[in-house]
């Protein structure tokens, strides 16, 4: 089976991540994945405060992407796959945005200044799709929980960030109640995550599109840390 990564934090792009790019390439080479999505905070979340201050669109988009273009320079090195994607905040609630890219970013300024739902009706027209991360989260910093579930392609129902089981079990409920495609992501930030997640397939990925015809399909599997099942197949 082939393991990916999809969703990780770039210290290059995100503030709260330690780790760079090619440190988390690197790392996960050597665990024996076969690539990694970079995910970092996009402009309405928790990106490097230099980025939401830079007000040059175009110097402010090669910022952002700084994290990942370092992980995938460091990844064709050593024969890691990293593909580009990111983490949008909706009020709080994350999703987890594969197949739009940098152009795709220069060409639309105006996606930061747009509602999530105009985003999402934008990002699906283009190709896009969204995974909602950790819906069931809850912390110090989280106002309330937001599901949008007809504006999702799929939900991750193991992240090792949350730290309890129960959210991941109440993740994994709510995919089988709406009949979602299932993903499993680490939330890595830094280079001590032991409980390493994301997902298996019997196929390689050589884009981050077939990483997406293979997520919406169904044909992939959540990668479950540890002893770790969902609460509803114990």
């Amino acid at each position: 089976m082939y393991k990916y990564e999809t969703h990780m934090h770039t210290a290059e792009t995100s503030a709260c991540a330690t780790a760079t790019g090619a440190q988390q390439a690197r790392r996960y080479k050597e665990l024996g994945y076969d690539g990694i999505i970079i995910t970092d905070h996009f402009f309405n979340g928790n990106c490097l405060p230099e980025i939401h201050q830079c007000s040059d669109w175009k110097q402010k988009v090669d910022m952002f992407c700084k994290g990942f273009e370092n992980a995938k320079a460091e990844g064709d090195k050593i024969g890691l796959k990293v593909f580009f994607g990111f983490e949008y905040c909706y009020e709080g609630a994350d999703m987890l945005v594969y197949g739009l890219d940098k152009q795709w970013l220069y060409d639309h300024p105006e996606c930061v200044q747009m509602s999530f739902f105009d985003f999402a009706q934008l990002a699906h027209k283009d190709g896009a799709v969204i995974i909602h991360a950790h819906p069931f989260r809850e912390a110090n910093y989280l106002r309330e929980i937001r599901l949008v579930p007809q504006w999702v392609d799929g939900v991750e129902v193991y992240n090792s960030g949350n730290y309890d089981d129960k959210y991941n079990d109440r993740a994994y409920w709510y995919a089988k109640q709406y009949g979602f495609v299932m993903t499993g992501g680490t939330d890595n930030h830094h280079l001590t995550a032991e409980k390493i997640s994301g997902i298996s397939s019997d196929t390689p990925f050589d884009s981050i599109h077939d990483c997406m015809d293979m997520i919406t399909a169904g044909r992939v599997s959540v990668i479950y840390p540890g002893a770790y099942k969902p609460e509803t197949e114990k």
